[in-house]
């Protein structure tokens, strides 16, 4: 009787916060074992976002919300972060596959970041030793919408979970100052 490795999708992102978009990611990816929801500790082209730990508790709240069996987060990028330079794709997999020695992996990226791919570091090295799935959103919702319905006092119901929306608004993430 030959055992099966375990297939794992590592889905790695700013999740800042999760969106409806991501979800419409993630439900495509049951026919995986395990599915990593991996926020990036800090983003390799510089991108302001919410401290690790707050995108940390709303990926942990979104994935309570979606019931999806197979989905987890991981906060391995903390493990790994030298304080100094984001964590690439490449320690990223790298890690995980020490983790799990007989897993086949494989990373999943939205549009934006497989048209960008090439710029990964060790983009090669990745593509010889992990699968790649482009996997683009089916439903049109982006992070940014819901931080600048934020912004605008607008609501935000319609653009992710029930509890991620209630932790923004109950840490008034993204709401305009006002100056008295």
């Amino acid at each position: 009787m030959t055992v099966k490795s375990p297939k794992i999708a590592v889905f790695g992102s700013a999740f800042n916060p999760p969106s409806l978009g991501h979800l419409s990611v993630i439900s495509r990816l049951q026919h995986f074992d395990k599915v990593l929801l991996v926020p990036s500790i800090a983003h390799a082209w510089g991108k302001q976002m919410l401290e690790f730990e707050h995108r940390c508790e709303l990926v942990r709240r979104f994935v309570d919300d979606i019931s999806l069996k197979n989905v987890q987060i991981s906060t391995i990028e903390a493990q790994i972060y030298d304080g100094s330079h984001p964590v690439t794709t490449y320690q990223l997999l790298s890690s995980i596959q020490e983790s799990n020695l007989d897993a086949d992996i494989t990373f999943v990226v939205g549009p934006d970041n497989f048209f960008n791919f090439s710029k990964f570091s060790r983009a090669d090295e990745v593509v010889s030793k992990w699968s790649v799935l482009a996997c683009p959103e089916t439903v049109g919702i982006r992070s940014t919408q819901i931080r600048q319905n934020l912004v605008d006092g607008q609501p935000i119901d319609h653009l992710t979970t029930v509890s991620v929306r209630n932790y923004l608004i109950e840490k008034k993430f993204y709401y305009r100052i006002e100056s008295g």
